[in-house]
């Protein structure tokens, strides 16, 4: 081993402490625990450690949020098989048991002023990813940015209302009500026939346009720009 490959590895270690340290303070004591000296005292250094890795604690509280999101989208990445609704459901699920166990991670995560987090955008991705499925095999009634929209704003919706209610007085049957709304405006009774709804078709031939067999790249982005207009999203 190099003394270069040593170092770096030293570094790597000592960053995933101060991050799982802030991780830890943030879930047990919410983001105003978070400051240098606490975490520098839960990792064992000393203070000036911690900006030799981040330059505030807004950057801080940045790499926990994008750790913490990022080990939970990296068990709920998008299975091939199975029933694409039933996943979308399942994704549902997962986000609202997630956000109600991280309550301090979930408000840091919706901030606006934190937007752009590359974490919140792989749980993005994952979402789009889940959402493509259900509108390849014609279930989906609206265009599938505008699903996700739905979805997002509707789940985000959701923990919030839970997480503003002591837990005693939360609806527990709060959370599938909102996902039935949300599914009754998003999602068709049954596949799409060619007779059927014409958006929910062209949105479904949309979704797998991009690995149509035979066709050009300029084909192929003709093609999505005439389903899109079709669909009613250009």
């Amino acid at each position: 081993m190099t003394d270069g490959t040593s170092v770096g590895d030293s570094r790597s270690r000592t960053r995933a402490s101060i991050v799982d340290s802030a991780a830890r303070l943030l879930r047990e004591q919410g983001a105003d625990a978070v400051t240098t000296r606490a975490v520098a005292h839960a990792a064992g250094m000393q203070a000036p450690t911690i900006y030799r890795f981040f330059e505030d604690k807004d950057a801080l509280l940045d790499a926990v949020a994008e750790h913490v999101l990022a080990t939970y989208v990296s068990g709920k990445t998008v299975a091939e098989d199975g029933d694409p609704v039933a996943d979308l459901r399942a994704g549902w699920d997962a986000h609202i048991d997630f956000g109600l166990a991280n309550a301090a991670l979930f408000g840091l995560l919706v901030n606006p002023a934190r937007s752009g987090s590359p974490a919140a955008a792989a749980g993005l991705a994952v979402l789009s990813a889940r959402v493509r499925r259900v509108a390849a095999i014609g279930r989906l009634r609206v265009p599938e940015r505008r699903a996700v929209e739905l979805i997002h704003a509707a789940g985000t919706g959701t923990v919030l209302t839970l997480l503003a209610t002591p837990p005693r007085q939360r609806d527990p049957a709060l959370s599938a009500t909102m996902y039935d709304t949300v599914a009754r405006t998003v999602l068709t009774e049954a596949p799409v026939l060619p007779s059927g709804d014409t958006t929910a078709a062209a949105v479904a031939l949309r979704a797998v346009a991009p690995r149509l067999p035979g066709l050009t790249g300029a084909e192929r982005a003709l093609l999505g720009e005439w389903l899109d207009r079709a669909a009613g999203t250009a």
